[in-house]
């Protein structure tokens, strides 16, 4: 865990503030306006497969979810906020990699901290490992129990395979279990009969270097569609402060398959997917003594891979059973920074059915283990280095109608046991009126908890060259001090109490509105306190200081999220969001202003984050997309606020050829996003990039 600020730098200042490449952008937009001009001289003749464009915002209202029951729900009539990504707004994005597209979402902070790693949360408390939001692809877990977060640079699939990504703000640990503590973020990819025929898609640019994808999907008979993917890319290194290359240039290969069969009221789903990244990084300057090399360059390698299985069976029109079993391994190494193998094995279970007139009951039980086994390097160390952790829950939960079609009541609960703090108990009760067909308001109390993870149960980490920012006086110590964070076998797990209001309007079948305020009391979060300071008497003589870990810490988060959905025209589009979140840390004062995981999290956060989007479709055969961002300061690590915008421009000279210019990040040459927490690399300019390519599809 870093506990550094990191200082304003003279070089690093020049180049933030230089002036941006003018030549570029005017060339991109030469481009844009050129495309649009020849366009408007061509008669288009072939159609454009516009789907969630094509649709009035009543209809889109009326798409099916299914994250926050676990059963399909339209989206107008769900008692949690809740946002969907859809394939649609994912291509026109522009967007490389799943990280990128949930910067859509209002209330999430995606924020990048190199070429290859991000910091994504909900509602705060972000951080390249943020521990309080679970992630899903499929419905199978991506969050790691190693340090209680998602390995981002992992979790990847063919962007094209995906058919929307379903994202809850606000608690959903009856439904998900223990660590859905701000919100859960499921990527739901298309059913193999949707992706038959053959695509290929190719480009390249200047940060995104090279990328290819193939994918081929067919019908073994009738009963039976399949597809399998392949992909590949290559991506540029960013810069530090300083305008030294960061060394983290980013190559990576994936490949899967699904099948899908009906047999009756059965269906069947096999899927699975396998994966090769090389990554690296920069150790910051004051962490070169962990280093093997003088330069501090780090290179690294992760490989794994997943296999799904699942069994639905619709009974009724309204009672279901599902079974679901996963098994998930990957190996990552980044020396000297860390190497781990783990692995996991999942099962999910859940039957629902209708009781009596007015009852709706969901009923699950599931089961996971996780085996790791993690490497002591020159900067973290665990004790016991393998271990086998067991999870059991179960969960129940009634959908009350008690007035028809207006007022529906949902109560359910959690009991989940773990090897760390035992049973833990997450109850949920929601509220939702619908007085006509264009209001509705729904409010929500939850609790949640967020277990440990075995960094801060058994972990041991080096942060000795974090010190020049804690404000000792290293001078007048006779002998250097060597830091270590150490773990607490009784660590507890966090607690959250959440109080939700959320209300929809629907102006017309053209325009909506969807707002939610809460506020979310924390208890029994992670704190740092300082332990003895001690002399080493072995060689080299030391002064050791121990940083324990304690859950002393306590805060009180509030804030609003406001999305707006609105067709001026029948092929135009405007999506906007704005989210504000204020976040008080009660924790020890020290670490308040130097670690930005506990109570310096109250200024290492954007309280301010505002996205518009136009999907604007020029002529059947021309689109025009601008996406345009803001994100305030984020004061701990002296980042200042930034405005920018991505922008892509489709031609479809036939119905099968898709061809595509991609300008991101289009108002500077460079800017700042975020600071790793938790590796020492040195901080990043994200740049500008621009990539062109094709899309084929037969």
């Amino acid at each position: 865990m870093r506990i550094s600020r990191e200082p304003n730098q003279l070089q690093s200042t020049h180049l933030m503030n230089r002036n941006p490449s003018k030549s570029l952008v005017l060339k991109f937009s030469t481009l844009v306006v050129l495309g649009c001009f020849a366009k408007f001289t061509i008669a288009g003749s072939h159609s454009v497969d516009n789907r969630f464009l094509n649709l009035s915002i009543d209809e889109l209202m009326n798409v099916k979810v299914t994250t926050v029951s676990r059963t399909p729900q339209k989206l107008s009539q769900v008692a949690s906020a809740i946002f969907v990504i859809t394939q649609d707004d994912i291509r026109r994005s522009g967007a490389t990699s799943i990280p990128d597209a949930l910067r859509m979402a209002p209330g999430v902070q995606v924020e990048r901290v190199g070429t290859d790693k991000w910091a994504i949360s909900i509602r705060g408390f972000n951080g390249l490992y943020a521990n309080k939001l679970q992630v899903l692809m499929d419905g199978r877990s991506v969050y790691s129990p190693i340090f209680s977060g998602v390995i981002w640079e992992q979790q990847d699939t063919l962007m094209e395979d995906i058919e929307r990504i379903e994202v809850i703000r606000g608690p959903a640990t009856t439904s998900w279990g223990s660590n859905a503590v701000n919100g859960v973020i499921n990527i739901i990819t298309k059913k193999a009969a949707d992706t038959l025929g053959t695509l290929f898609t190719a480009g390249g640019g200047s940060f995104e270097h090279g990328f290819v994808g193939a994918r081929y999907g067919g019908m073994i008979n009738e009963d039976t569609p399949f597809r399998v993917y392949a992909k590949g890319f290559t991506r540029g290194q960013t810069q530090s402060l300083s305008g030294e290359n960061a060394n983290d240039h980013w190559h990576s290969a994936r490949g899967g398959f699904r099948f899908d069969h009906t047999r009756g009221i059965d269906q069947f789903t096999l899927q699975g997917d396998y994966f090769s990244n090389f990554n690296g990084s920069t150790l910051d300057k004051n962490a070169l003594s962990l280093s093997t090399n003088s330069t501090g360059q780090m290179r690294g390698h992760s490989e794994g891979g997943n296999i799904r299985f699942r069994w639905d069976r619709d009974i009724s029109e309204h009672s279901s059973f599902m079974l679901q079993v996963y098994y998930d391994r990957n190996l990552a190494i980044l020396q000297p920074v860390g190497k781990f193998d783990a692995e996991s094995f999942d099962v999910d279970l859940q039957y629902r059915f209708p009781l009596f007139d007015r009852h709706y009951l969901t009923w699950g039980a599931n089961y996971r283990l996780y085996h790791n086994k993690l490497f002591d390097t020159n900067l973290v160390a665990f004790s016991p280095h393998e271990r086998t952790n067991h999870l059991a829950s179960t969960f129940i939960r009634d959908d009350i109608t008690l007035i028809p079609d207006r007022l529906l009541f949902t109560i359910g609960s959690r009991f989940e046991h773990n090897d760390f703090t035992g049973m833990e108990i997450q109850p949920n009760a929601r509220l939702m009126w619908t007085p006509d067909t264009e209001n509705s308001i729904w409010l929500a109390i939850s609790r949640a908890v967020r277990t440990p993870s075995r960094g801060e149960v058994d972990g041991k980490i080096d942060i000795t060259p974090s010190l020049s920012a804690t404000g000792l006086t290293l001078t007048n110590l006779p002998f250097p001090i060597a830091a270590t964070l150490n773990g607490n076998k009784h660590f507890n797990s966090e607690k959250l109490i959440a109080y939700e209001l959320g209300y929809r309007h629907q102006f017309s079948p053209q325009a909506s509105i969807d707002m939610t305020a809460f506020i979310n009391d924390y208890s029994q979060l992670r704190d740092l306190t300082f332990g003895a300071l001690s002399l080493r008497t072995g060689f080299p003589i030391q002064f050791l200081q121990p940083v324990m870990i304690n859950n002393l810490g306590s805060a009180l988060t509030y804030g609003y999220e406001t999305s707006i959905d609105w067709k001026p025209r029948d092929n135009w589009r405007l999506q906007g969001n704005y989210s504000f979140l204020n976040i008080d840390f009660s924790s020890n004062n020290f670490f308040k202003n130097t670690n930005p995981t506990t109570g310096g999290s109250e200024k290492a956060n954007p309280q301010h984050q505002l996205s518009v989007r136009s999907n604007y479709d020029l002529s059947e055969n021309l689109q025009l997309n601008l996406w345009l961002r803001y994100t305030s300061a984020i004061s701990f690590y002296n980042i200042p606020s930034y405005v920018t915008m991505d922008a892509k421009l489709i031609y479809r000279p036939t119905r099968n050829i898709e061809l595509f210019v991609v300008g991101q990040n289009l108002f500077s040459q460079n800017h700042r996003e975020s600071v790793s927490d938790f590796i020492p690399i040195v901080p990043v300019l994200i740049p500008r990039g621009i990539y062109a390519g094709a899309q084929w599809r037969f």
